[in-house]
């Protein structure tokens, strides 16, 4: 088995003065990090595209705005291609009727979606799927449905290999949570004994909560965990996002 690291890192949606602050940290955490697999939560069109500027040029990235084409956030997928190849890719929308652009159900009042990509890891020959989402901040109702339509996607996925990334906005044990490990996926915090200090994912720009909250997972099927971190990485007292990065080692 050959290992990969993969990160979920929820943005923080911004323009003018707030992003130009964070983009060289967000930069700086990215090179340092090096991951293989990347889902990003909230990003503008902006935002992303600056974000595959300050990457390494062997980084490329698939996702579509929430609202359609280059409107609202994404769901970006970035991926290394000295090491992953797309095979496939598509998105589906959190609601009623997922396959139409911008819709919405459930009680949440921003639109909801999710990005999945197949990839061929070049490195074993092997493949596996990329499912990288983003659960409403309101409704629970929507959150719930949104898990139940995300395990199903990911049922329909089988029997590749499953990595799922996102900022859930609801804590790891909840009903959501349980919807998706119910259905077999792994969360690989718990997965491990190799991991890093415990921290809320959501701090707001203040000072880190130990032992807090998880709202940003990293969910896993059919593949080993290795190990898994949160990522308190700042600069010059400037944290990259509201959000701190989760990362896990994984090997297929």
């Amino acid at each position: 088995m050959i290992e990969f690291l993969v990160m979920s890192f929820n943005l923080r949606r911004g323009s003018g003065r707030s992003w130009q602050r964070r983009r060289p940290v967000v930069a700086e955490l990215l090179r340092r990090e090096r991951p293989v697999l990347l889902g990003t939560q909230e990003g503008l069109h902006g935002q992303v595209t600056d974000l595959h500027d300050d990457l390494p040029d062997r980084y490329d990235w698939i996702g579509v705005g929430r609202g359609g084409g280059t409107r609202d956030e994404f769901m970006a997928v970035f991926y290394d291609t000295r090491r992953l190849a797309p095979v496939a890719s598509g998105h589906f929308w959190l609601s009623d009727t997922p396959e139409v652009v911008a819709s919405r159900s459930w009680g949440n009042r921003v639109v909801r979606m999710a990005t999945w990509v197949r990839f061929s890891d070049l490195a074993t020959g092997k493949e596996f799927v990329a499912v990288n989402t983003h659960f409403d901040h309101e409704s629970e109702e929507s959150r719930q449905r949104s898990a139940a339509l995300v395990r199903d996607r990911v049922d329909g996925f089988a029997p590749l290999p499953v990595v799922l990334t996102g900022d859930f906005n609801t804590p790891a044990g909840s009903a959501s949570h349980e919807i998706l490990v119910g259905a077999g996926l792994v969360d690989t915090w718990a997965a491990t004994d190799a991991r890093t200090p415990l921290y809320a994912t959501f701090h707001g720009y203040g000072p880190l909560v130990a032992d807090g909250i998880r709202i940003d997972w990293i969910l896993t099927r059919g593949l080993d965990v290795r190990a898994a971190g949160i990522n308190t990485f700042s600069l010059d007292g400037q944290f990259p996002s509201d959000h701190l990065p989760v990362q896990a080692l994984v090997a297929i």
